[in-house]
């Protein structure tokens, strides 16, 4: 009796592990499994903006001070770069779209470089105009009338 009793349990215990292992993933509730996680993330971003709130809250003025003028000192250096980005393009009569192309350069012998092509590339279109030798003179439209260039498109 006691072989019956094992045999019965062997054969529950593989049962439950063959279904364990017979598991479809189509079975999965994958919504249900979404939703948790979703649940999770809005948890953690509260407890992100918690500790954010906290960090803030304990920081030293001086920190606080520090930050400040640490931005302070990025706005100026931009200013500044910006300005001679400007200085650059009109000591070199650019356009304002040429001007643009020195946004993005940061060392100042290439942004002069730059605006002196691109000067001179506006010197020598200039120079050169856009002239079209012999423009309206076309011989061919003297010599014919509207009256043969009909007779002519229409075969007569």
């Amino acid at each position: 009796m006691s072989e019956d009793t094992t045999a019965q349990i062997d054969e529950g215990t593989r049962s439950a592990a063959a279904q364990a292992q017979d598991v479809k993933p189509d079975e999965i509730d994958w919504k249900a499994k979404a939703r948790d996680w979703e649940k999770r993330a809005k948890a953690n971003a509260t407890a992100a903006q918690r500790l954010t709130e906290i960090e803030e809250a304990s920081k030293s003025e001086a920190d606080k001070v520090t930050e400040r003028l640490a931005k302070a000192e990025k706005a100026v250096q931009e200013a500044e770069a910006r300005a001679l980005r400007r200085e650059i393009a009109l000591d070199h009569k650019l356009s304002k779209d040429d001007a643009a192309l020195l946004d993005a350069i940061t060392d100042e012998d290439a942004m002069r470089l730059l605006a002196g092509r691109l000067g001179q590339q506006v010197e020598d279109r200039k120079k050169n105009g856009n002239h079209v030798p012999r423009e309206g003179s076309n011989p061919a439209a003297s010599s014919s009338t509207d009256a043969s260039f009909a007779r002519d498109l229409l075969g007569g």
